[in-house]
C-alpha cells in the first residue's frame, strides 16, 4: 500500500511502521541468539552466575560451559577460521603436562602428612584438571573472539556485573550473616558425597562464612562464592572491570553508579576481616597512584587521593575502625599458616618435579603431632596442605617445576603488557598482580583464577586490536547484526569514545 503525504507536489512513499513482532517470536529470537550466537557461553558465564551458585555449580559451570566452547572452536577450526593462541602459551602447556603427570603420584604418602583413601584424591585431582583444562578453554575463546562478536568493553561490563553481584552478595552477608539453603543439587546427590570437604560448601550456599576470629561468632561475606576468602579475592580483581566500562567508557550515570558500587563494597570488605585483601586494596591504590602520575594524569590522581581520604575518615568515624584493630589483635590464624607453608614446601622438596598430584592432610597440628580430629573437636589438627595459599597448593600438587611454570606464566603477561596505558592494560596488569599478593593466603581455583583468566584474554585481545589484526580480520559480519538482541546502547559497538583513564 502507498501513502501520498497531503499538501506535496510530488507524491512521496511512505512505509507504513512495522508491527511490533509477537512475545512469542522475541522469545525465538533470544533463544536463537542463545543457540547461535558465539558469545553467549560467556554471558551465561558470568551473567548468570548467581543462578549457577543458587544450584551449587558455581565452580563446575566453567567445565559445563566449556564443552560448547571447545567444540565451536572445532567448528572453527574445520571452517578454515584460525586459533590463535596467546602469548607463552607453551609455558601453560607444558603446567598442564605438570598437572596431568601427577595422577602418577596420588597413591603416594607426602612427608608429615596422614594417610588418608586414594579416592578422595582422585575426586579432587579430577575436579582440579579439568577445571584447568575448562580454564584454558575459556582463556582461548574468549581470546579468538572477535570485536564484533563480544566487544572489549561488553567483556568488561560482564566481569564487572559479577563485581555488582559479589557486593550485593557481600552486603547481604553483612545485613543476614546466618543465612543458608539447601541446592537443588544437594537434593540429587547421594548422602555419602555431600560428605565430602570438596562439594559440602557449594552444595549449602549462604551468605556469609561463620567463624569466631574474634572471639565471638561472626558472619563474614561469601556470597555469591564458597568462601570469605575467595569473596575479598574477587571484589578486588571484579571491581577494576567495572570502572573500566563504567568510569572509562561510560556515561555520566554510570560513573556515579560505580562509585556508588565501589563506596557500598567498602563495609562488607571490612567486615569479611580478610587482611590479604585489605593488604590488596592498598597495593591498588599505590598502582593506580603511580600508573596515573606516569601518564601525567593529575585530576585523576587527585581524586584517588581524594577518595582514599574519604575512606579513611570513614573508617575512623564509624564502628568500621574497631573491627580493623580487633582483627589485627587475633592472629591466631598465622600460626596454622606458618605450619601449613612449612610442611608444602618439605613436599615439593621431595616431589619437585611434578609433586603430588593433589593436597594431603597435615600430620597433627601446629603445637603437637598427636593432635588430630576427635568427637569433641572435629576440626582439630590435620588441615589440608595447600589450604593457605595458590602457590602452596602450587607446590603439593605440581612439585617446584610446576608452580615455576604456572607463575612463570602470568608473571611474563604482567611484564608484556605494563606499557599498555589503556584502561584495558592497566587492570589487566593489576588483576594479575594481584594474583600474586593473594597466592600466599588465597587459593585461586577456582572463581578467581576463570576471572583471572578472562583478564588475560582481554589483555590479548586488546593487543591485537592496538595492532589492527582483530580489525583487518573479521569473520563475523557487521557489527550491527553480531551484537544481536542484547547490544545497548553505549555497550555493543566496536568503536568506543576515548577513555577517559
Amino acid at each position: 500500500m502507498t501513502l501520498i503525504a497531503p499538501g506535496t507536489r510530488t507524491a512521496t512513499a511512505i512505509r507504513p511502521a512495522d508491527p511490533a513482532p509477537p512475545r512469542g517470536r522475541l522469545v525465538s529470537r533470544r533463544k536463537q541468539w542463545f543457540a547461535s550466537h558465539p558469545a553467549w557461553p560467556i554471558i551465561a558465564l558470568l551473567g548468570g552466575y548467581p543462578v549457577w551458585w543458587l544450584m551449587g555449580l558455581a565452580d563446575q559451570s566453567v567445565i559445563f560451559l566449556a564443552i560448547p566452547m571447545l567444540l565451536r572452536m572445532r567448528a572453527w577450526h574445520r571452517q578454515g577460521r584460525p586459533i590463535k593462541v596467546p602469548p607463552a602459551f607453551g609455558v601453560w602447556l607444558l603446567f598442564l603436562v605438570c598437572v596431568i603427570a601427577g595422577v602418577a603420584t596420588l597413591g603416594l604418602s607426602a612427608p608429615d602428612t596422614v594417610v588418608s583413601a586414594v579416592s578422595n584424591r582422585i575426586l579432587a585431582y579430577a575436579n582440579r584438571g579439568l577445571t584447568y583444562g575448562a580454564l584454558t578453554v575459556i582463556l582461548l575463546y574468549a581470546g579468538n573472539l572477535t570485536e564484533g562478536e563480544l566487544p572489549r568493553r561488553r567483556l568488561a561490563w560482564q566481569l564487572g556485573l559479577v563485581g555488582i553481584y559479589t557486593t550485593i552478595g557481600g552486603v547481604a552477608g553483612v545485613v543476614a550473616p546466618h543465612f543458608s539453603f539447601k541446592s537443588p543439587l544437594a537434593y540429587v546427590l547421594p548422602h555419602g558425597m555431600q560428605q565430602n570437604n570438596l562439594l559440602q560448601a557449594s552444595l549449602y550456599p549462604g551468605f556469609s562464612q561463620v567463624t569466631s576470629i574474634l572471639g565471638v561468632s561472626e558472619g563474614r561475606p561469601k556470597a555469591p562464592f564458597e568462601y570469605t576468602n575467595t569473596w575479598g579475592d574477587c571484589l578486588t580483581i571484579l571491581l577494576p572491570w567495572l570502572l573500566v566500562a563504567w568510569w572509562s567508557y561510560g556515561s555520566s550515570r554510570q560513573r556515579k553508579l560505580a562509585l556508588i558500587t565501589a563506596g557500598i563494597a567498602l563495609a562488607p570488605l571490612v567486615y569479611s576481616l580478610n587482611r590479604g585483601v585489605w593488604v590488596g586494596v592498598g597495593l591498588t591504590a599505590v598502582y593506580l597512584a603511580i600508573r596515573l602520575a606516569a601518564r601525567g594524569k593529575l585530576a585523576l590522581l587527585g581524586l584517588v587521593c581524594a577518595a582514599l581520604a574519604l575512606v579513611a575518615v570513614a573508617v575512623v568515624a564509624t564502628p568500621l575502625q574497631g573491627l580493623i584493630t580487633s582483627r589485627l589483635q587475633h592472629q591466631q590464624s598465622n600460626d596454622i599458616r606458618s605450619s601449613l607453608s612449612a610442611t608444602a614446601i618439605q613436599d615439593a622438596n621431595s616431589a619437585p618435579l611434578i609433586g603430588y598430584g593433589d593436597t594431603r592432610h597435615q600430620q597433627g597440628s601446629t603445637t603437637s603431632i598427636a593432635i588430630g580430629p576427635s568427637a569433641s573437636c572435629p576440626s582439630c589438627g590435620q588441615y589440608p596442605v595447600g589450604s593457605n595459599g595458590q602457590l602452596y597448593l602450587l607446590m603439593i600438587c605440581s612439585g617446584w617445576v610446576g608452580t615455576a611454570l604456572f607463575l612463570s606464566f602470568f608473571a611474563y603477561l604482567a611484564w608484556r603488557y605494563r606499557r599498555d596505558k589503556t584502561p584495558y592494560g592497566m587492570a589487566g596488569v593489576l588483576v594479575i598482580g594481584l594474583s600474586f599478593v593473594y597466592m600466599f593466603a588465597y587459593v585461586s581455583v577456582t572463581a578467581p583464577l576463570e576471572f583471572t583468566m578472562l583478564a588475560v584474554a582481554l589483555l590479548w585481545r586488546n593487543e591485537q586490536w592496538q595492532r589492527g589484526a582483530d580489525r583487518a580480520a573479521d569473520p563475523a559480519g557487521s557489527s550491527r547484526s553480531r551484537v544481536g538482541v542484547f547490544r545497548r546502547p553505549g555497550l555493543g559497538r566496536a568503536e568506543l569514545p576515548a577513555a577517559r583513564l
